[in-house]
């Protein structure tokens, strides 16, 4: 086997313990030894390479690509020794100049390991293995690889399903699911939420995708019909304007700007859906809205300001949907370093104690001084009883 095939194979096989290059090919070199060991950072599957100069330790954490060819690279040019370890054997390997490989094997065993952050993390869909609509929208290539600039994405999908996973939490469907995903845009979660459902669970599920722009409509029901899925469909709308047509099971709605956040909510709130999954964004209307004396130091600063009306904003709803019989818990969606907008709004509906949830609803408008709210004009406006 040619090396640089050879290291893919026990970099990509998932049960790599350790690796230790060595024996220099030249008399003088500061470097020692170089020691290489799979690292998990943020969700992310990296090598970590230690080299040993002087005495002293310096690290490079690298993807799986810049491990390979990094490895390949030393071995041919400067080390000639490696051994490696995984779960299951030892392999004490030899490297010429030309790159020639010679290795001894042997069965170590099975290692009882506790890699905690080490292990790579298991996702719902996998990477290295083939998924129908990642690799229809580019994130996938044909081998199931996940493309390096496209693994935030796929880390975002994970994410998503993993929360939908915990939030259903077994729940056994007897009949089929219905989903409307509010403001899909270019749906990389709402094709991931039909996978989940449809190609996982292997449940009857029907989703629409709804959103403003033709060309993103067009592209989504192009993609949905290239790869099958015969229950999802996207429709161009306006969350306001949209009626269900049956019984709502979910409602998603990422990322829907200012109040239309509002009137997803809602929409729920009136179709008495069971799931409520919302990542809010541009909560603007608050921002000229909240006002408390106690607090002026921080209001009077407009950035603070501005980050404060977006947490008021979704602690209100969050007594909102508390009031209208819900258990709510707010998550983080993804990391913040990628974006601030960050909190998901999870409900459930339980049939929570109103009244005392609509005690705290009024308490809290009365604390930051928020009257004439889009949410309840909307709500009076579509379900009728007085807020």
């Amino acid at each position: 086997m040619e090396l640089n095939q050879f290291i893919e194979d026990i970099i990509r096989g998932n049960s790599l313990v350790n690796m230790v290059v060595s024996n220099y090919r030249r008399k003088q070199n500061e470097c020692k030894r170089i020691n290489i060991k799979p690292v998990t950072i943020k969700d992310e599957y990296l090598l970590q390479f230690e080299s040993i100069v002087s005495n002293k330790a310096f690290h490079e954490n690298l993807e799986a690509d810049e491990a390979i060819e990094k490895l390949t690279k030393t071995l041919t040019e400067d080390f000639k020794n490696i051994f490696i370890r995984t779960e299951f054997h030892e392999y004490q390997c030899m490297v010429s100049k030309k790159g020639k490989l010679t290795c001894k094997k042997r069965d170590a065993g099975k290692v009882c390991l506790d890699l905690s952050h080490n292990r790579k993390k298991e996702y719902i869909i996998p990477d290295n293995e083939k998924c129908d609509f990642l690799m229809e929208l580019g994130v996938m290539d044909e081998n199931g690889k996940v493309y390096k600039k496209k693994y935030d994405k796929f880390r975002q999908i994970n994410k998503f399903l993993e929360i939908v996973d915990g939030t259903i939490d077994g729940e056994k469907f007897e009949e089929k699911l219905r989903i409307v995903d509010f403001g899909c845009g270019k749906a990389y979660l709402t094709f991931g939420l039909y996978y989940y459902f449809n190609n996982i669970l292997k449940k009857d599920v029907e989703i629409i995708g709804l959103d403003l722009k033709d060309d993103v409509i067009d592209f989504c029901n192009k993609t949905s019909k290239n790869i099958g899925y015969e229950k999802l469909e996207f429709i161009k709308g306006d969350i306001s304007d949209f009626n269900a047509q049956s019984n709502i099971d979910m409602i998603v709605t990422l990322h829907a700007c200012n109040n239309a956040t509002d009137a997803a909510l809602v929409k729920a709130v009136k179709w008495d859906v069971d799931y409520i999954l919302s990542v809010p964004c541009c909560q603007h209307e608050f921002f000229s809205k909240i006002e408390n004396d106690s607090l002026l130091p921080m209001i009077e600063h407009g950035l603070i300001k501005e980050r404060l009306s977006s947490l008021v904003t979704d602690t209100l709803r969050t007594l909102y949907l508390n009031n209208e019989g819900y258990e709510v818990k707010l998550v983080e969606f993804v990391a913040m370093e990628h974006t601030p907008k960050n909190i998901m709004i999870k409900g459930i509906k339980k049939g929570q104690d109103v009244i005392t949830a609509k005690m705290k609803y009024n308490e809290f408008k009365k604390f930051w001084n928020l009257d004439d709210l889009f949410i309840e004009k909307y709500h009076n406006e579509e379900i009728g009883n007085d807020y």
